[in-house]
């Protein structure tokens, strides 16, 4: 199993160290479970809606918030993996890229769900990870059906699986 190094930094209050080593735990199940078995390096920033709405226009021309961006270094696509030749010299880590959570906008939808808000950010951070990896879901096709069973494998695998209303 390789050892990710998965930096959290939050310019939002509530995120303790608890938080930040179980978003630790919940990308490299994700990292695991699509087997990258090389040392892969994430940066996360945990932000509210006003946060992520300035990455989305400074980044991506969106003027809009949102609840989760990802910044891929690579091009993969689902099922490659990052290889040797993509480390970086200086710390023999691979830098998958970066991603951008708002905590407002995943309590939000928590509660929109009728689910906890560890689930949320869980989910939103398994979602990030696998577009870190090559995954997408642009088209309502087989692209999103394939990323959205990943997803859900994932969090089954974590514990965390969508409970069905009864």
């Amino acid at each position: 199993m390789a050892k990710h190094k998965i930096i959290i930094s939050a310019d939002v209050p509530g995120v303790d160290e608890g938080l930040r080593s179980f978003l630790r735990r919940v990308i490299r199940a994700a990292l695991d479970a699509e087997g990258v078995d090389l040392p892969c390096e994430v940066n996360v920033l945990v932000t509210n809606d006003a946060g992520i709405h300035k990455v989305n226009l400074d980044m991506r021309g969106v003027d809009a918030p949102t609840d989760v961006l990802s910044f891929p270094m690579f091009g993969l696509r689902p099922g490659d993996k990052p290889s040797e030749e993509d480390a970086d010299p200086a710390t023999g880590l691979v830098p998958l890229g970066d991603m951008c959570i708002s905590l407002e906008r995943a309590k939000a939808q928590a509660r929109e769900y009728g689910h906890s808000n560890r689930r949320e950010l869980a989910y939103l951070a398994v979602h990030s990870a696998l577009h870190l990896l090559g995954y997408d879901h642009l088209d309502e096709g087989p692209m999103k059906a394939q990323m959205r069973a990943r997803e859900e494998d994932i969090m089954r695998g974590l514990g965390l699986e969508r409970k069905e209303p009864t």
